[in-house]
């Protein structure tokens, strides 16, 4: 047998070929990351908020927030939120006379995950509204626009052209760091690739593959992200 043919042998969708596998496991990185994507959007949005209304702890609160995550390894506090957050919800759980639970590898992963983009999501929204001309704002004060509404009709269509270049960072950002979240046991691509070379010893072959996985959801992503601002930039001139 060649070793071409045993390659692709071994890169086989069924069995004993381990490219299901890798599939499998590229299927729970776009899972983990879009969940925690929008995790850290929602998050983010409302650190943005805070930290640009004029109450004085809660933006002190959101800037803490942010520079500690901002400024500790991802790993780091993957590992901690992990499991301080799962000892903490059962010491909670004890005093409240409940039994102990064991928190979910994935609610785990996109729970964490999220949390950490939240940190960056705050801060490229925050630059976003920033951005909006604050005639634009005054205008619709004098109308007569309520907040909710001023932010419906004004702010939203006007951050999101602004913000996108962020949010496209931010999606290749939460792709790799959905690897870090083998350590709390959940499997996903990088884990897949792991596993399926530790029983083949064929390391390269499949990191190699794995690669190409992730090189293809990152050529897809900026397809689509271009494919956004092109839309929500519609009407704009250019910057010569």
């Amino acid at each position: 047998m060649s070793s071409s043919n045993s390659v692709l042998d071994m890169l086989a969708i069924a069995p004993p070929g381990w490219g299901g596998v890798l599939l499998t496991g590229a299927v729970a990185t776009l899972f983990i990351s879009s969940g925690a994507y929008l995790v850290g959007m929602a998050l983010g949005l409302a650190g943005a908020l805070g930290k640009l209304s004029g109450f004085r702890p809660l933006r002190y609160t959101l800037n803490a927030y942010t520079t500690v995550v901002r400024a500790v390894p991802e790993l780091i506090l993957i590992v901690a939120l992990y499991y301080a957050g799962t000892d903490g919800l059962n010491r909670i759980l004890a005093w409240a006379g409940l039994g102990p639970i064991e928190v979910n590898g994935l609610v785990a992963a996109v729970a964490v995950l999220g949390f950490v983009q939240g940190a960056y999501m705050t801060e490229v929204l925050r630059g976003a509204i920033l951005a909006i001309p604050v005639g634009q704002l005054e205008a619709a004060k004098a109308f007569g626009m309520r907040p909710t509404l001023r932010f419906r009709r004004i702010v939203l269509p006007a951050l999101i052209p602004n913000a996108l270049p962020g949010f496209a960072n931010l999606w290749m950002s939460v792709i790799k760091d959905s690897a870090l979240i083998a350590v709390v046991g959940y499997q996903e691509l990088a884990l897949a690739a792991r596993v399926a070379a530790s029983n083949t010893k064929q390391y390269m072959v499949f990191f190699l593959a794995a690669a190409v996985l992730y090189l293809l959801i990152t050529i897809v992503s900026n397809m689509l992200f271009s494919a956004f601002e092109a839309y929500f930039r519609r009407g704009q001139r250019p910057v010569s």
